[in-house]
């Protein structure tokens, strides 16, 4: 079976570094996990999530022309699925409606122009003007 794009094998750790982790597959061959694909959550040191002789799942990511394989924890092992969340019942309309709420500001606005018009009336009225 030749490495290709997307085969998910085991292979062992056979060495760390603070980029990443080499990994030797079954074919002999070693392929390189970057630290970004080790796990899902962040990585801040390597040594929590893998150690040297762990057999490990991984999947292929790529294989480049010269020979440099590489590799994914991460993308091996399969996601979570997210809880659905339970649903809010719709909420229902307490107090006025909008109508009603239009209205009443419309009929409060007209109150107020016709104080303002008759108190700027009278003020120009006791002028004499």
């Amino acid at each position: 079976m030749s490495l290709e794009a997307g085969n998910i094998v085991t292979g062992t750790v056979t060495g760390i570094t603070n980029f990443g982790a080499f990994v030797k597959l079954p074919e002999g061959e070693t392929g390189l996990v970057h630290i970004s694909e080790v796990a899902d959550t962040y990585v801040k040191d390597i040594n929590n999530f893998l150690k040297v002789d762990q057999e490990v799942k991984v999947k292929v990511i790529s294989v480049d022309e010269k020979g440099k394989i590489g590799l994914s924890i991460r993308q091996a092992n399969p996601k979570p699925k997210p809880k659905d969340k339970p649903r809010s019942k719709p909420k229902k309309a307490t107090g006025p409606s909008f109508e009603d709420k239009l209205s009443k500001f419309l009929k409060d606005s007209d109150e107020r122009q016709q104080i303002l018009k008759r108190s700027v009336e009278s003020k120009r009225g006791g002028r004499g003007a």
